[in-house]
């Protein structure tokens, strides 16, 4: 079963649309969704969500359309947003003792131990939380509503190396049993070299690529070559830099002609959104 299955979502702003954008994660995956900031991650997820109107397309959830089945479907959808800003005055109990009202399966028993797994103590106030915690705080609220399916926009954001790795561990350790799966979007490309099984990638509004992460990486290549070498090359490149010793440029694997004795290498995915950002008016 699809955990998500987005087809041809369109949102229009007055400096900035989303382009029919499509895509899906299987159920008990983690999906890194990569892009700059600004790329239109965040108003995917909020479109996901139903917390902005798309303009037009389909949203399904465990095979459920979102716009006929919200109320039902929020149920099973977990949320977290790096930039968490709760009522920061209450208690964590306080807080909990509302939210746990909106949701028919919750659990207190599996809700005290996701307090306990990350440390979290309940008298504590939002305040006091550091961003981690906070994390953590909306991570144990959705899997203590048995959510299937967790949204996370920028969730390490802002997060020491040491946090983030922890976090990454967490969400590894909550797909094992395939039963959740994790859209887990980001601006920190190592963190999902470490833990997400696909990768999508928007650039400005449009969907690039989407694909399980191995073959993701290996739809490109990062050549190395010299000055005379890259007019023969130039047109088929995504984007290039040139430096005293000659260039290095992206290039769909598809397109190279390993022949030649331009040197290549797989790139990592921060090289990929780098070269990506560097042409601009790109097409799908």
């Amino acid at each position: 079963m699809l955990a998500l299955d987005i087809k041809n979502l369109n949102k229009k702003y007055e400096h900035f649309q989303l382009k029919d954008v499509s895509f899906q994660l299987e159920k008990g995956y983690i999906m890194g969704f990569i892009g700059a900031n600004g790329a239109g991650k965040t108003t995917t997820i909020k479109s996901i969500l139903n917390l902005v109107r798309m303009d037009s397309g389909e949203i399904c959830i465990l095979g459920k359309n979102m716009a006929e089945h919200e109320v039902e479907l929020k149920q099973e959808i977990g949320s977290a947003f790096g930039d968490i800003n709760f009522y920061t005055r209450s208690k964590i109990k306080t807080l909990t003792n509302v939210i746990k009202t909106f949701y028919r399966n919750w659990d207190d028993e599996t809700y005290h131990k996701y307090l306990k797994k990350f440390n979290l103590i309940e008298d504590k106030k939002i305040a006091e939380l550091s961003t981690g915690m906070r994390v953590k705080y909306s991570l144990a609220l959705a899997l203590s509503h048995g959510a299937k399916v967790l949204i996370l926009d920028e969730p390490t954001s802002g997060l020491d190396p040491a946090a983030r790795d922890n976090l990454l561990d967490i969400f590894q350790e909550l797909v094992e049993e395939g039963e959740i799966s994790i859209l887990f979007s980001t601006h920190i490309t190592s963190d999902l070299e470490k833990c997400a099984d696909y990768i999508t990638y928007i650039h400005h509004g449009q969907i690039i690529n989407s694909a399980e992460k191995e073959e993701f990486i290996d739809t490109y290549r990062l050549l190395n070559g010299k000055k005379e070498q890259l007019d023969m090359i130039k047109d088929k490149l995504v984007s290039y830099k040139t430096n005293s010793f000659g260039f290095t440029g992206l290039i769909h694997t598809k397109d190279f002609d390993p022949s030649t004795d331009i040197k290549s290498a797989v790139p990592n995915l921060e090289e990929i959104m780098i070269y990506f950002s560097k042409k601009e008016g790109m097409y799908v």
